[in-house]
């Protein structure tokens, strides 16, 4: 295996690495040290920007396939964590008062 080829290896773990680590702060794999599921959402935050950082940083020096990665990846990454900001939002707004009101709506 010559450098390039190492240096883009490289670049996939450590994409996947924080991949990972997002999903884990989002409570969607469990934390291997304490085998439970955990969520951290400004953790998560955190690994997302890195990999973004990361593809903003390298901008022209990306192949295709690396480019494609990154963006995959991201939004990925990006929609999980707008659906669990959004259920930690609804679960501290769950006041009786708001459930109430919701279920007296008529569906549409």
């Amino acid at each position: 295996m010559d450098q390039k080829q190492k240096n883009e290896l490289l670049l996939t773990q450590l994409i996947l690495m924080f991949q990972t680590a997002a999903l884990q702060h989002m409570g969607k794999l469990k934390n291997p040290f304490t085998d439970k599921i955990e969520q951290d959402l400004p953790q998560a935050q955190i690994s997302i920007d890195m990999i973004d950082m990361l593809h903003s940083k390298m901008g022209n020096n990306l192949t295709q396939e690396e480019n494609k990665l990154f963006m995959t990846v991201l939004q990925e990454l990006r929609l999980n964590y707008v659906d669990e900001v959004s259920k930690a939002q609804k679960a501290s707004s769950g006041s009786p008062s708001a459930e109430q009101s919701t279920m007296s709506m008529p569906s549409s």
